[in-house]
Formats: structure tokens, sequence, C-alpha cells
């Protein structure tokens, strides 16, 4: 995982459905969770002490990095690769929106 976060956009064949974005998140070795809000949650800045993948499966995100004023909206099948310690924070759109995530425990 690179030291900043990274949005890689869907690539595959299949429609990003839960199924298949949990499918391809469990071969590569991590354990997903799913999660939702309702429209324009919002979660104020914060950090995590463990590396992130999120994938968006339905509606839209966007997380907002006030270390360099950045914004990246997500939509289903964007992934979203979120270093340790990077601040952040994030409003959901206006219909919603459901992840699948996984953390990556640092290992020293």
């Amino acid at each position: 995982m690179a030291d900043k976060p990274t949005v890689t956009p869907w690539t595959h064949a299949e429609p990003p459905s839960e199924s298949v974005v949990r499918r391809l998140l469990l071969a590569e070795g991590l354990s997903p969770i799913r999660w939702s809000n309702r429209p324009g949650e919002k979660y104020p800045v914060h950090t995590h002490a463990y590396a992130k993948v999120l994938v968006v499966v339905q509606g839209s995100i966007t997380f907002t990095l006030p270390e360099t004023g950045t914004a990246l909206t997500l939509w289903p099948g964007d992934r979203l690769e979120l270093p340790a310690g990077v601040a952040h924070g994030a409003l959901v759109g206006a219909q919603g929106v459901a992840c699948l995530e996984a953390h990556q425990h640092l290992h020293g």
C-alpha cells in the first residue's frame, strides 16, 4: 500500500455487486465487512492505526483529505486504499452508500 490514499476505478467485466467485490477482496487475503449509511451522513476528520481498503458497492461517498485539501468521490466499484495515519473525513452521497471494507494491520 502506498503512503498516500489512492483510488482505483472498477475495471472488471462483471458489475461491482457486493458478492463479486467480496470474492475479490477475499482472494487478496482480506476479510471485508459491509457497512452502509443514509444520505448526507458525515464522518468528522479522524485517523486509523491500520491501513484500510474500501470498495463502494452502492451509492457514493466523498472522502475529504484536509492535509492535501483534496476530496475523493467514490462510486460503485471504486476502491480506496487509505494508509494508516492519514487524516480523513467523509460525506455520504444523495443515494446513501454501502461499502465493503477491510483492514490491513501492519506487522512490525
